[in-house]
C-alpha cells in the first residue's frame, strides 16, 4: 500500500485479465497440477566466502521466455552461508551488475561499515571485502541488496540468501538440522510476470513462488522436520498454518532460539521477519500436506490483506488462502529425531529498568507536496542520507516507542541489534515474540515498545538504519538513521602526512604492505582505484598487517587510498602492479 490515484492504461488491466483467467484455470486444474519440486540453495561454509552478484537469467515459468533474474553465485538467489557463533567471516563481494549495488547482513551484529546498508555502495566491477566476528545466537538471518531507491528493484531480481549462524547451546539439543532433508529452508515471496515471463517491479504479485519455485513441492521424511522461514517478500505478509489445521512449533524468532517451543497453528510472518518452526510428520508417511497462507483473515491494513479494486495494488492474492508448498512424506532417515523438545534455552530478556532513556518516534501517513508517491514516513520526515536522526552513546541501553498514526501496519526493522519487544498496544509480547528481534510489527494505530542495547562498534562516520521492511516503503523514504559514538574516541586527533607511510615492494606482484613512520597507526578504510579512478577494492577497517593482496589485479598503475581512523584524513599512494 503506497501510490495512490495512479491512472492506468487498458493494456494493464487487459494483462491483469489474462493473468487472472489463467490462475483460476490453474486453481481449477488443482487436484491435478503439476507440482515443481523447490529448490534447496546451495551452501558455503568455512570463515572466508566468494560471492559475486550478477544478472542471470531463470527458467521460472515451465513454458515460454526465460526471466531475466539476479543472483549471486548462481542463476537466482544465493548461497546459504554457514557461520559458527565465536568465528571471523571473511566476505569477498564482486558486484558484477551492471548497476551499483549494496549487501546487507540483515540481522548481522557488526561495524556500520560492515553492515551494507546505504552508505557501503558497491560500484560495478568492484569488490568490497567486509569482515566481522560472529556474535549473533544460532538463528537464521539473511543478505540482501539495500542501495537507496533501488533496494525493492534489486531484490525483485532474486538477489540475496540465507545466513544460519550455529552455536553451542544450538548444537547440543536434538534438532533436526541435516540441510535440506530434515532442516529446510523455506524463502516465501511473490511476483507478478508480464506475459513474456517477465518480473514487473511492484509490490504485489499474483504468484506465489517459494524458493524462487512456482507450485512448489517437497518431500520430507516421517518425523520431526524443521523449516527455517523467511518473508523475503516485498510487501505481502503470511499467515502460515497447515492444510489439516495441526499444530507446529516455533522454535526461534529472528535473532535465536525461544526459551520452549510455542505450539500454534497459525502465524502471521511480515517482511523481513523469520522463525523456524518443528513439524511432526512421524504419522504421516505415504500422506501429502499443505503449507498454505491463510490471508483470507487478514485485514485491510495488514499486508496483503488489502484489497483495491483498482490500480496498481490490484493482485490476485489479495486476502485469499494460497498455497505455499505441498509436502509429500516419505520414509525416516537412519537417524531421526521423533520427540519436540519442552525446552530449549534460558532467555534474560534486557530490563526496562536498565534503560538510559526512552527515544519517541512516530509512523505517519503523508501526502508529501512535490514527493510523488511518498506515503509514509517516520518522525514525519522523509530520509536525507546526509542527516543521522540519532546519536547513540556508546553502551546505551535504549528503549525505542513506537506510535503508528498510520492506518497501515508497517514492519520495522533496525541495524545493529536485537532487541527485546516490551509491549504491543499495551500488552505484553506473545511467546513466540518473546525472544530476541530484529523486525518488530507496528499495527495500525498502535504503541510499540522495545529494548536494545547499544555496547560496541562506535562509528562517528558511518550510521546504522532503522526503516519500514516493506521494501517500496523504504524506497520511497520510510527509512531513518543513527550512529554509535565513542566520546573518548574524539581525543588526540593527530592528522597524519604525505610521508607518515610508504608501500612495498612497488612495482608489486602479490601484496603490497603498508609501512608507518607510526605503528601505532589505525586504518579505517583502504579503497585501491585503477589509473582511471575507478574502485577496484574496497577494504573497510582492512587486516592491513599481513599485506594486501593485490594478486587477482590487472597489471598497470594502481592508487591506493588510505583513510585515518582517528582523523578520517585520506591520504592516495601510488603503486603499479606486474
Amino acid at each position: 500500500m503506497s501510490c495512490f490515484g495512479l491512472i492506468l492504461t487498458p493494456i494493464y488491466f487487459m494483462r491483469k485479465i489474462f493473468l487472472f483467467a489463467s490462475l483460476f484455470f490453474l486453481g481449477s486444474l488443482s487436484v491435478i497440477a503439476q507440482y515443481n519440486t523447490m529448490a534447496i540453495p546451495d551452501t558455503l561454509n568455512g570463515s572466508n566466502f566468494n560471492l559475486t552478484i550478477k544478472d542471470t537469467f531463470s527458467q521460472l515459468v515451465s513454458t515460454g521466455n526465460q526471466t531475466i533474474t539476479g543472483g549471486i553465485n548462481g542463476k537466482i538467489w544465493g548461497p546459504t552461508l554457514f557461520f559458527n557463533k565465536g568465528d571471523v567471516v571473511h566476505m569477498n563481494v564482486k558486484n558484477s551488475l551492471n548497476d551499483s549495488t549494496t549487501l546487507h547482513w540483515h540481522g548481522m551484529h557488526l561495524p556500520a561499515v560492515m553492515d551494507g546498508g546505504p552508505h557501503q555502495i558497491i560500484p560495478p566491477g568492484t569488490t568490497w571485502q567486509p569482515y566481522w566476528k560472529v556474535e549473533n545466537n544460532a538463528a537464521t538471518y539473511w543478505y540482501h541488496p539495500h542501495l537507496h531507491e533501488m533496494t525493492m528493484e534489486q531484490i525483485t531480481k532474486g538477489i540475496g540468501g540465507l545466513i544460519i549462524v550455529r552455536d553451542s547451546i544450538e548444537s547440543s539439543l536434538a534438532l533436526p538440522r541435516t540441510y535440506g532433508v530434515d532442516d529446510i529452508p523455506v524463502i516465501l515471496t511473490d511476483r507478478d510476470f508480464t506475459t513474456s515471463n517477465q518480473f514487473s517491479v511492484v509490490a504485489y504479485g499474483d504468484s506465489m513462488l517459494t524458493n524462487f519455485t512456482l507450485r512448489a513441492q517437497y518431500s520430507v521424511p516421517a518425523q520431526v522436520v524443521r523449516f527455517r522461514v523467511l518473508n523475503g517478500a516485498i510487501e505481502r505478509s503470511f499467515n502460515l498454518g497447515f492444510s489439516d489445521n495441526r499444530n507446529f512449533y516455533i522454535i526461534t524468532s529472528d535473532g535465536g532460539l525461544l526459551s520452549a517451543p510455542v505450539a500454534v497453528n497459525r502465524y502471521v510472518l511480515h517482511a523481513g521477519e523469520r522463525i523456524e518452526i518443528l513439524v511432526d510428520c512421524s504419522a504421516d508417511l505415504g500422506k501429502s500436506v499443505d503449507l498454505k497462507a491463510y490471508n483470507s483473515t487478514l485485514a485491510q491494513n495488514v499486508a496483503g490483506g488489502d484489497v483495491f479494486p483498482n490500480g496498481p495494488f490490484v493482485n490476485y492474492l489479495a486476502r485469499k488462502d494460497f498455497n505455499i508448498l505441498h509436502l509429500n512424506i516419505g520414509a525416516q532417515t537412519i537417524k531421526p529425531i521423533t520427540q519436540i523438545p519442552t525446552t530449549l534455552t534460558t532467555l534474560t530478556p534486557i530490563s526496562a529498568a536498565s534503560a538510559n532513556i526512552t527515544r519517541y518516534l512516530t509512523i505517519n501517513d503523508t501526502n508529501i507536496v512535490g514527493v510523488a508517491g511518498a506515503a509514509f514516513v517516520i518522525n514525519h520526515k522523509l530520509f536525507d542520507i546526509n542527516y543521522n536522526n540519532y546519536t547513540v552513546p556508546l553502551n546505551n541501553t535504549e528503549i525505542w516507542e513506537i506510535k503508528s498514526t498510520s492506518n497501515f501496519g508497517h514492519p520495522f526493522h533496525i541495524h545493529d541489534v536485537e532487541f527485546n519487544i516490551l509491549s504491543s498496544g499495551g500488552n505484553a509480547p506473545v511467546a513466540a515474540q518473546a525472544g530476541w528481534k530484529d523486525v518488530v510489527f507496528i499495527p495500525a494505530q498502535t504503541i510499540v515498545r522495545f529494548i536494545a542495547k547499544f555496547d560496541d562498534y562506535a562509528d562517528a562516520l558511518h550510521p546504522f538504519m532503522f526503516h519500514c521492511h516493506i521494501s517500496l516503503h523504504e524506497d520511497e523514504g520510510m527509512m531513518g538513521q543513527f550512529v554509535v559514538t565513542d566520546p573518548a574516541s574524539g581525543l588526540a586527533k593527530i592528522p597524519m602526512n604525505q610521508g607518515s607511510f610508504s608501500l612495498y615492494p612497488n612495482p608489486s606482484t602479490n601484496k603490497v604492505f603498508i609501512n608507518f613512520a607510526d605503528p601505532s597507526t589505525k586504518v579505517y578504510y583502504i579503497s585501491i582505484l585503477n589509473s582511471l579512478g575507478k574502485a577496484v577494492v574496497m577494504l573497510p577497517q582492512p587486516e592491513w598487517q599481513e599485506g594486501i593482496d593485490v594478486s587477482h589485479l590487472s597489471d598497470g598503475i594502481y592508487f591506493m587510498q588510505l583513510t585515518d581512523e582517528k582523523t578520517k584524513t585520506v591520504i592516495t599512494k601510488k603503486f603499479i602492479k606486474e
